[in-house]
């Protein structure tokens, strides 16, 4: 499943209550751990997220104190005691057999040792696959077989909607728009290597003018490189925006196209002038390349609480009103 459906499933698992523990499969830097955040922040519930494979059994078991002649076990203070929220064990096959011992017993009877998982607790975990070439250990049969398992690979549109409301730079979204292929691609010669994860570490390197390659190898950094050297040929937005691009033509190098509508959908600070980019595109592209932008543009509207004045606009508007019958199912409209 994409991100995107990922994240519609644990948000049911949690509408529903279903406390069910819960295996989420996928390659590394793909966002699962991040996914899993942003569900907590949405519920507002507490999110403890355990790495089991940095902890020794004792770690989480607690230890052992002596208490009127009878050993006792004395719970880690990280385990949460209250309240509600996910608690997440991360990298769950790359611990150890001993310490997937002691996960299982957590796992399936919700307690280790003298330590109960509180009722409004969700227990869920993620790993690596053997094929990401990750260091993993076999799972236990009976510890698999008391999980949902879930498989989320890379998907572009769910990237970019999160980078979109993260504010990546738009050169990193516009690159990817046109090299998708490039967003998520392991190479296990090399230590840097194209990831979710790493563009976005690639963003901030980006917006203070430093090079890449830390971040996503040298063979995405040279044909990120070529791509921003296109940049030169993007017509000028700035009029566009302001609804003056009448005698602005549409580029027609696929690439600039791609910048060109993404550097839209950033740069648009408001429904007017996300409007004005609108009918300019409607006027002078194709119309994927509209549908390509109102995509984009109505997620971003719908974020920053300007969707309903962008919605009035558009239906004052005798052109959109025939492209949006054609597309209709862009808006909830």
């Amino acid at each position: 499943m994409t991100p995107n459906e990922l994240k519609t499933y644990l948000n049911h698992l949690i509408a529903k209550n279903l406390q069910i523990s819960t295996m989420i499969w996928g390659a590394p830097g793909i966002g699962k751990s991040s996914i899993v955040g942003q569900i907590t922040k949405e519920h507002e519930m507490d999110f403890v997220d355990v790495r089991l494979s940095q902890l020794a059994p004792t770690d989480l078991r607690g230890l052992p104190v002596a208490e009127n002649g009878i050993s006792k076990w004395f719970p880690p203070e990280f385990l949460p005691h209250h309240g509600k929220g996910i608690l997440f064990l991360d990298e769950l096959n790359m611990a150890p057999p001993a310490m997937q011992g002691v996960a299982q017993q957590l796992i399936l009877d919700r307690r280790v040792g003298s330590y109960i998982v509180p009722e409004g607790w969700f227990v869920w975990a993620a790993g690596n696959r053997k094929e990401d070439r990750a260091a993993v250990f076999d799972m236990p049969a009976p510890l698999a077989n008391r999980f949902l398992h879930l498989e989320v690979q890379s998907d572009f549109e769910s990237f970019k909607a999160y980078a979109l409301e993260k504010g990546l730079h738009e050169q990193i979204i516009a690159f990817l728009s046109f090299r998708s292929t490039l967003l998520h691609k392991i190479d296990p010669q090399q230590p840097a290597f194209p990831t979710p994860r790493s563009w976005e570490m690639a963003s901030a390197l980006h917006y203070v003018g430093l090079d890449i390659a830390p971040a996503v190898g040298t063979g995405a950094t040279a044909e990120f490189m070529a791509f921003i050297a296109l940049y030169e040929a993007l017509p000028s937005l700035t009029p566009i925006l302001e609804g003056k691009g009448d005698k602005i033509a549409f580029p027609k190098e696929p690439s600039v196209r791609y910048a060109t509508a993404i550097s839209l959908t950033v740069r648009a600070q408001d429904a007017n002038q996300a409007y004005n980019a609108f009918t300019w595109l409607s006027d002078k592209a194709t119309a994927e390349w509209v549908q390509l932008f109102a995509t984009d543009i109505f997620r971003v509207m719908r974020s920053r609480g300007q969707m309903g004045t962008l919605a009035k606009l558009v239906h004052k508007d005798a052109n959109l009103q025939k492209f949006m019958k054609d597309f209709q199912q862009l808006v909830g409209l």
